[in-house]
């Protein structure tokens, strides 16, 4: 949108606050209330540009700050701005390239059964072997990933070799569930049943030993159609489980209809086990829940003897953390298996 009339900061306050009322009434269809969320960014001329060219550059920028801050959020540009899409286009090109040449890895942290500490299963865990930075955590770029998009092809990258992976343990004699993340964006894909279905007839996967593991706040997002998505991967013969429970607002009625196998405790409520009382009720209670609607419950973020010995006597199916084991690369972990240290 171009204003070709004399304009400040304040007129374009005011305008765009008229845009983001009108485009957020509802928009009836059928008899349905549908919203639309809008963010925009501005840049005015001569101050921010004096061409188009610059001009529309730090108008995106703004645009996506404004995203950054909220929906229905307004954001005129700034020099910070400038140096924050700078920075952004540089991991997404570096983030594409990396894809293109092979940088990332898979990481692998045991998943242990519980009584009996027993190897179970593993959760994979991508790395990044960046050129100039060098082993970079998925904290560091999953979250531009996931803002560009490129959180798909990254994700499809990651259950192809997870499930690779998988098979190749498998022919070693090591049966291991492989669990792997699926990011909001690839849950959402209209693809999704076609992408995995291609990926587990390439590897030979066997769709009993994968596990998709999907938020709590992302299952939440729209239930209903949420419901329908996990019960056509359900019926693939796939593990389903809710990553990250009790940070999000479940709704037990819709709880209670998702096919899922495990709720995964959020490490947050580990943590300070067992001398925070509240985290122990809250784990308690989740652990009791669970069972009580036939889930296995695993428990993340395991670091002490204490923390283990709580879970154990309040039934904890599973556990994983760094008690047992940081994540670890294929080879290692396959060495470690076979070698009996779980």
């Amino acid at each position: 949108m171009i204003l070709s009339q004399q304009a400040d900061v304040e007129n374009v306050q005011l305008i765009a606050n008229r845009f983001i009322s009108a485009l957020t009434a509802p928009i009836v269809i059928n008899g349905r209330n549908l919203y639309i969320g809008v963010s925009i960014g501005a840049s005015l001329y001569p101050y921010d540009g004096e061409d188009a060219a610059h001009l529309l550059r730090d108008a995106d920028a703004a645009m996506y700050y404004a995203k950054s801050r909220g929906k229905n959020n307004f954001q005129m540009f700034s020099v910070e701005m400038h140096h924050k899409s700078s920075t952004r286009l540089v991991l997404e090109s570096e983030l594409r390239a990396a894809l293109e040449h092979g940088q990332f890895e898979l990481y692998y942290q045991p998943q242990i059964g519980l009584p009996g500490n027993k190897l179970i299963g593993v959760e994979a865990l991508i790395r990044w072997h960046h050129p100039q930075r060098g082993l970079l955590m998925p904290g560091s770029f999953i979250p531009m990933a996931e803002e560009t998009g490129l959180i798909v092809p990254i994700g499809e990258w990651v259950l192809r070799e997870a499930c690779r992976q998988a098979m190749e343990w498998k022919e070693m004699g090591l049966l291991l569930r492989m669990s792997v993340n699926l990011s909001g964006r690839q849950f959402r894909q209209e693809n999704l049943l076609a992408t995995i279905t291609q990926i587990l007839q390439a590897t030979r996967m066997d769709t009993s030993m994968l596990e998709l593991e999907i938020t709590e706040s992302v299952l939440m997002e729209d239930a209903e159609s949420t419901i329908t998505r996990l019960n056509n991967l359900k019926a693939m013969g796939l593990e389903l489980a809710i990553d990250d429970f009790g940070t999000g607002y479940s709704s037990m009625a819709y709880l209670k209809r998702f096919p899922v196998s495990r709720l995964k405790i959020d490490r947050s409520f580990i943590r300070d086990i067992p001398h925070d009382a509240d985290d122990v009720a809250i784990t308690t209670a989740t652990i009791q829940m669970a069972h009580s609607l036939k889930l296995e419950v695993v428990a993340e973020g395991v670091e002490t003897r204490a923390q283990l010995q709580f879970l154990q006597e309040q039934g904890s199916d599973l556990v994983q953390g760094f008690f047992f084991s940081q994540p670890k690369e294929a080879h290692q972990l396959s060495e470690m298996a076979l070698a009996g240290k779980f």
